[in-house]
């Protein structure tokens, strides 16, 4: 599944094969849809759209598909704007530092936007209607999100990895420098890395013990929510 105007919309889980989800997609901003794209992505049946986006991110590339209900859970780009701070004091930035730099944002999700993500699966748990959830890019936000949901139904440690690194696959890196940061720099950003995710799920375990007590605690997925989620989307 491959769209001109959207490079990173996909079925959540196996690629195109039969372990993806049902009715689930995920995907970058939709605010770049041509009309042919859009319609072929309303034909899959879409009628709502979960966005992670901040608020100007919002503003400025608003949804293109017709007909959806958009409910915002918005997350703040907060890796772009520190950036950049960091650029404008006259900071040139090496892989490493981003690299260090995205793992601290993958950190932050877990620190300060759990509601977001509980949010995320209150609208899942309420029905199973064909939905694509996304940020910008489609890497980050969105893929910390495919990755908890994956889990959530019960999949392995190596399909919620394959599902997250496909998105390098998908995103070109610009031809030209983008807000003054060296190739290098460019190569981590524009990118995700194993070691973004597991930064995420580590501080789920530093901060609330395990896996299963941020199901429970933070996400409000206890055993009867983790099992209408299977039931509702896993196929098979």
């Amino acid at each position: 599944m491959r769209f001109a105007s959207s490079a990173n919309f996909r079925r959540v889980g196996a690629a195109e094969a039969t372990g993806a989800l049902r009715n689930l997609f995920r995907s970058d901003h939709l605010g770049a849809l041509d009309e042919a794209d859009a319609r072929q992505i309303v034909a899959l049946g879409v009628t709502r759209v979960l966005d992670f986006r901040g608020v100007q991110e919002r503003a400025s590339a608003a949804c293109r598909l017709p007909g959806v209900t958009v409910h915002s859970l918005p997350i703040e780009p907060t890796i772009v704007q520190k950036l950049a701070d960091l650029l404008a004091a006259g900071h040139r930035l090496t892989g490493d530092e981003v690299t260090a730099h995205m793992q601290e944002t993958y950190r932050g999700f877990v620190r300060h936007n759990t509601a977001r993500f509980a949010d995320f699966f209150a609208h899942l748990l309420a029905s199973d209607e064909p939905t694509v959830f996304h940020c910008t890019a489609g890497k980050d936000r969105t893929g910390f999100a495919a990755a908890l949901l994956l889990k959530a139904v019960g999949a392995g440690d190596e399909e919620v990895m394959h599902d997250y690194l496909l998105t390098n696959e998908r995103l070109v890196l610009p031809r030209e420098p983008r807000m003054g940061l060296s190739r290098e720099a460019m190569m981590v950003l524009w990118r995700v890395q194993p070691g973004f995710l597991r930064a995420a799920f580590d501080e789920v375990d530093r901060s609330h013990g395990s896996l299963e007590a941020y199901f429970r605690d933070g996400l409000a997925l206890g055993p009867a929510e983790r099992e209408r989620l299977r039931a509702l989307y896993r196929a098979g």
